[in-house]
């Protein structure tokens, strides 16, 4: 079979080929779309406790802890995630702007450009 083109073979497999990774592509874009999404809310409810209850670095320390505890297999849960998911929701308050903009970057970006803005 390797060498010669049955019928079209060769085309056949450019084209199945084409479309996975067209459909990788919108997977992984889908599923930073998630996560940059989950981490703004989460920085959203934490940036919302520390403003009103005046919760300070052990707080977010133990969260961190309990967090990984409960999610083992999870990275992005240290304490200085959990600080950049904050920042997020500081910087961009306003979820349209998350949803529309934001979630289109990966979290390296956003963590880096929060960053600069500060």
């Amino acid at each position: 079979m390797e060498g010669q083109d049955l019928g079209g073979y060769s085309e056949l497999l450019e084209g199945l080929k084409g479309r996975i990774q067209k459909a990788r592509g919108k997977a992984a874009l889908a599923v930073n779309t998630e996560l940059i999404l989950l981490y703004w809310g989460m920085g959203k409810d934490i940036l919302r406790r520390q403003e009103r209850e005046g919760w300070g670095a052990k707080v977010m320390q133990q969260l961190s802890a309990d967090l990984k505890r409960m999610f083992p297999d999870m990275g992005g849960l240290s304490v200085r995630n959990l600080s950049s998911m904050r920042d997020l929701a500081r910087a961009w308050p306003e979820p349209q702007i998350v949803q529309q903009l934001v979630a289109k970057l990966p979290w390296g970006h956003n963590t880096r450009l929060i960053q600069k803005v500060k």
